[in-house]
C-alpha cells in the first residue's frame, strides 16, 4: 500500500491546483553565419581600394559579422511565456550604444540611461516607434514601451556616429548568436514553427522547424548575397 506523506500529497496536488502538468517543450539550437558567393577584389590593393582616395572607406568583413538574431516568427500557443516581458536596457556609453542590436518581445519596456558626462539626444523616426527623448545626461533615465513588431533604428541628434537597432519581435522565443555564431532558444512548446535568422546587413532567412516534446532540434542558417559587384 502507498503511504501518503505530506510531501507526496503536495506533489500530487500541485498539478491539479495549477491546472496542468509539465509542459512538453524542446530547444532550438544551431548556428548562424554570413557567406558571400562571389566577392571579387577584396584584397587591400584591388579595385582601387589601395589608393589614397578610398583609404578610409569602410568595407564589410562578412566572415566576421555579428548580431545575428534568431526568433520564432509567428504567434505562439496560449500560455507560452505569457505576461508582461521583463524590461530591457540600452545604455549610452562612450558616445555609443550598448548593445548595438537589442532584440525584445513586443510589449517590452526599454530603459535609456546615459552614462556619459556629455549630453545625448536619442530619437527615432521609425514607423514602428517614433520618439524623441530630448537632451539629458545622468539626471534621468527615460523609459519607452515598444508595442509594435518591427525594426526601430535609433540615433543621437548630437553625435552622428551613434546608431543602434531595437528589433521588436512577436514573442519571447528568440536568441542572439554568440561570437562563434551559436544560439539556443529554450523551453519551446512542441510543434512546428517558422524560425527566422536576421542580421542588419543581410537578407533574412526563414526555415520550418519541428520542435520535439523534449530534447533538441538543430538548425543552421547561412545568410548570404548571391553575388557582389566587381569593383
Amino acid at each position: 500500500m502507498m503511504t501518503f506523506t505530506p510531501k507526496r500529497f503536495l506533489a500530487l496536488l500541485l498539478p491539479v491546483v495549477l491546472g496542468a502538468g509539465p509542459v512538453a517543450a524542446g530547444t532550438i539550437a544551431g548556428t548562424a553565419r554570413a557567406q558571400i558567393a562571389t566577392q571579387a577584389g577584396t584584397d587591400a590593393g584591388a579595385g582601387g581600394y589601395g589608393s589614397r582616395r578610398y583609404k578610409f572607406v569602410e568595407r564589410v568583413d562578412y566572415a566576421h559579422l555579428r548580431d545575428f538574431v534568431i526568433y520564432i516568427d509567428q504567434a505562439m500557443p496560449a500560455g507560452a511565456k505569457d505576461g508582461v516581458p521583463p524590461p530591457a536596457t540600452l545604455v549610452q556609453r562612450d558616445a555609443s550604444f550598448e548593445p548595438h542590436v537589442l532584440p525584445i518581445a513586443a510589449g517590452t519596456t526599454v530603459r535609456w540611461p546615459n552614462e556619459d558626462d556629455i549630453y545625448h539626444n536619442i530619437f527615432s523616426m521609425s514607423g514602428t516607434k517614433a520618439f524623441d527623448l530630448g537632451y539629458y545626461k545622468k539626471e534621468k533615465t527615460p523609459e519607452l514601451v515598444f508595442d509594435h513588431v518591427g525594426r526601430v533604428d535609433v540615433f543621437c541628434a548630437i553625435h552622428t556616429q551613434m546608431h543602434c537597432i531595437v528589433l521588436v519581435l512577436p514573442n519571447r522565443f528568440f536568441a542572439k548568436a554568440d561570437a562563434r555564431g551559436r544560439f539556443a532558444i529554450e523551453d519551446v512548446p512542441a510543434g512546428t514553427y517558422r524560425v527566422t535568422a536576421w542580421q542588419e546587413r543581410m537578407p533574412a532567412q526563414t526555415r520550418e522547424v519541428v520542435v520535439p516534446a523534449e530534447g533538441e532540434v538543430t538548425v543552421d542558417f547561412v545568410l548570404g548575397l548571391s553575388e557582389l559587384p566587381k569593383y
